[in-house]
């Protein structure tokens, strides 16, 4: 018995009607999409109707490559994510896994790595300060944020751990080794002096007339959309919503540290800027105190050589330099963990660009884009 075969199958489940307009397709390799981004755009004139994120490009099955590794062996994996706060990454794994183990950190190693964590944040809060005035026009920031004070924070990573990229310094239990001698005193140095530098962003980008039309009242986020969305880090607080996991779920020994959790009001992408030059001198004040508290002691807990995680689950997590960034963890006991689970900012944070883009115009769409600041590291895993 012959069948007829229909010229067109019907469609089970009809797609929505494409947005009308033209289309662009922002990526991957457009040099202002801060990586191998794609973000489909469908544009009425000049005003954007309908945003897409495409990702994907740097997948590398991080999570399932951690299936087959120790619990040491995964840290090396974490640099890779987002590469601009590497050491962040390392301690919210190893904070994951100290959960499970029950280990009391040293106070010296506690003390480090937060010394180690706001250095981070600082040098990746001057990436985007440098990269952002770039997008707007302005070159002159970028030598200054990138090229001077985020390379003397490299420098002293790479003093303290022999890396400076992908670098890799906190381990289960605290930290590699203890600082060198005289490496504490230039950190002291460094904050004194980071100060006058920030000063300097002020006079050459945060009031710049050119930049502040360019990203004044442009791509706001209200508070209820940024908590929808998911958004954390300088991105939340920028629209007005004071949380930050050192303060509010702490860890380490933040508990003991003074310092302020700034908050914007409007959330467009000055205060998105703004918020970054804000934490970086609530950054240098933790470092300072982190200074003056550090005594001498041990680095690293008393931990076997070979030691299996007890079954049981777990999530790590912190105040990223994008924002909260987290590891579940779920152990059966065996040498690596039987399932892992990566909270990364990024890829939460970029979601938004659905929501924020429309209704603004394709001149405004690298703006927003780069105030997001994402590493794209940390959105494909």
């Amino acid at each position: 018995m012959e069948t007829s075969i229909p010229s067109q199958a019907p469609e089970v489940f009809p797609k929505e009607a494409p947005p009308k307009g033209m289309f662009i397709s922002l990526g991957p390799q457009h040099p202002s999409t801060h990586g191998v981004l794609r973000v489909a755009i469908t544009v009425d004139g000049e005003l954007v109707t309908s945003a897409q994120p495409d990702i994907g490009y740097l997948h590398r099955a991080t999570e399932k490559l951690a299936e087959k590794r120790t619990y040491p062996q995964i840290i090396v994996l974490t640099d890779r994510l987002d590469y601009l706060a590497s050491m962040s990454n390392n301690w919210a794994f190893c904070l994951a896994v100290e959960k499970l183990l029950g280990v009391q950190i040293p106070e010296r190693a506690d003390l480090l790595r937060i010394i180690i964590a706001e250095l981070q944040r600082i040098a990746s809060h001057c990436v985007l300060i440098g990269t952002f005035g770039i997008d707007i026009g302005a070159f002159t920031p970028f030598l200054l944020a990138f090229g001077r004070e985020r390379e003397r924070v490299l420098d002293l990573f790479e003093e303290i751990c022999g890396a400076r990229i992908t670098y890799n310094y906190i381990r289960i239990g605290g930290v590699m080794a203890d600082a060198p001698d005289g490496w504490l005193e230039k950190v002291r140095v460094f904050a004194k002096e980071m100060y006058g530098h920030v000063d300097e962003y002020d006079t050459l980008l945060t009031y710049n007339p050119i930049f502040m039309d360019r990203t004044k009242n442009i791509g706001m986020i209200p508070p209820d959309m940024a908590i929808a969305w998911g958004l954390t880090g300088p991105n939340l607080r920028a629209s007005g919503f004071k949380y930050d996991v050192r303060r509010d779920d702490p860890y380490g020994l933040y508990p003991r540290f003074q310092f302020d959790v700034p908050v914007g009001k409007i959330g467009d992408c000055w205060e998105r800027y703004w918020m970054r030059i804000l934490e970086i001198r609530q950054s240098l004040r933790i470092v300072e105190q982190a200074l003056d508290m550090i005594k001498p002691g041990d680095t690293m807990a008393k931990m076997p050589k070979f030691y299996r995680v007890p079954p049981g689950e777990s999530y790590g997590h912190l105040e990223g330099p994008r924002g909260d960034h987290g590891y579940y963890l779920i152990s059966d006991g065996s040498p690596s963990p039987y399932r892992m689970h990566i909270r990364g900012p990024s890829f939460i944070n970029l979601q938004i660009l659905q929501e924020a883009l429309k209704g603004w115009k394709v001149a405004d769409v690298i703006a927003i884009l780069g105030s997001i600041d994402i590493v794209l590291g940390d959105v494909d895993r």
